[in-house]
C-alpha cells in the first residue's frame, strides 16, 4: 500500500501560517510593500505638486491643508517626501540592477577563466574596494558631476567589485562541477557556458547582495544629495529636504 502524498496546502494558508511564525518580518514586508505603493502612485496620495512654489504659504506648521507643513518656498512637504521616495527607489533599484548584472558577468567569467585573468581582475577589484563605498561615490560623482543619472554611476562604480567578489566565491565552485567539463567537452562557447550554465547556479547569493543594496544605494543617493553633490533641486530628493 502506497501512502497518498500530502495535498499542497492553499497560498492563504501558507501565508497565514508565515505571519504566525515571523510577525515581524510580515510587519516590515507590508511597511515596505506600501511605502513602495506610495512611491509609485505618488500623483493619487499627494495633494499637491511638489515643484509648485506658494510664496504665500512658506513655512506653515502642520495643519489639515499641508499635514507636514511647508518648506521655505511654499511646497507641500508631504508631497516631497512621497515623490523623493520614488526618486530614491529609482536610484536604488536602478543602480543595483545595473551594477549587480555587471558584478554578475565580472565574477563568473573571473572564475570561469581563472589563470592571470582571474588575478588582475581580483587585484583590480581590490583597489576599488579599498576605499568605502560613499568615499568612491563621492569621487566619481565630483568627476561626473551632479544629477540622477551621475549619482546612479558614481554608485554602480563602487557596487560592481563588491557584488563580483561574492558572485565569484560561488562560481568557483561551480566550475569544478563535472557538467561544466561535460558542455566544453560539447564545444559549447565561452560566453554559453557562462551565461546558461553558470549564472543561473550562482543566484542566491547574487539576489540576497542585491536586495541588500538597495538600501545602502538609497542612504549613498541621500548622502550624496545631502552634500550638494547628488539630485539637485527642484527635483524631489530626501537629502536636499534634510539640507533644509
Amino acid at each position: 500500500m502506497f501512502e497518498e502524498p500530502a495535498a499542497l496546502k492553499p497560498w492563504h494558508v501558507k501565508l497565514r501560517e508565515t505571519a504566525r511564525k515571523q510577525p515581524i518580518g510580515v510587519a516590515g514586508a507590508i511597511i515596505v510593500v506600501l511605502m513602495i505603493a506610495m512611491a509609485i502612485f505618488a500623483d493619487v496620495v499627494t495633494p499637491y505638486d511638489p515643484l509648485l512654489n506658494s510664496y504665500e504659504y512658506m513655512l506653515v506648521p502642520p495643519d489639515a491643508n499641508y499635514i507636514f507643513g511647508t518648506d521655505m518656498l511654499g511646497r507641500d512637504v508631504y508631497s516631497r517626501i512621497v515623490y523623493g521616495a520614488r526618486t530614491a527607489l529609482f536610484v536604488g533599484f536602478a543602480s543595483a540592477a545595473v551594477g549587480g548584472f555587471l558584478g554578475l558577468i565580472l565574477g563568473v567569467s573571473s572564475a570561469y577563466f581563472g589563470g592571470l585573468f582571474d588575478l588582475i581582475f581580483q587585484r583590480v577589484m581590490d583597489v576599488f574596494m579599498a576605499f568605502p563605498l560613499v568615499i568612491m561615490a563621492l569621487a566619481v560623482v565630483s568627476i561626473l558631476g551632479t544629477g540622477t543619472e551621475n549619482v546612479i554611476l558614481a554608485i554602480i562604480v563602487p557596487f560592481v567589485p563588491r557584488c563580483a567578489r561574492v558572485v565569484r566565491s560561488s562560481a568557483l565552485q561551480i566550475r569544478e562541477i563535472p557538467y561544466i567539463d561535460a558542455a566544453k567537452a560539447c564545444g559549447f562557447g565561452h560566453a554559453r557556458i557562462i551565461l546558461r550554465h553558470m549564472a543561473p547556479n550562482v543566484m542566491a547569493p547574487f539576489l540576497i547582495m542585491v536586495t541588500a543594496f538597495v538600501g545602502q544605494a538609497i542612504l549613498t543617493e541621500a548622502s550624496l544629495s545631502y552634500l550638494g553633490l547628488g539630485v539637485q533641486e527642484p527635483t524631489p530628493a530626501w537629502g536636499l529636504m534634510l539640507q533644509g
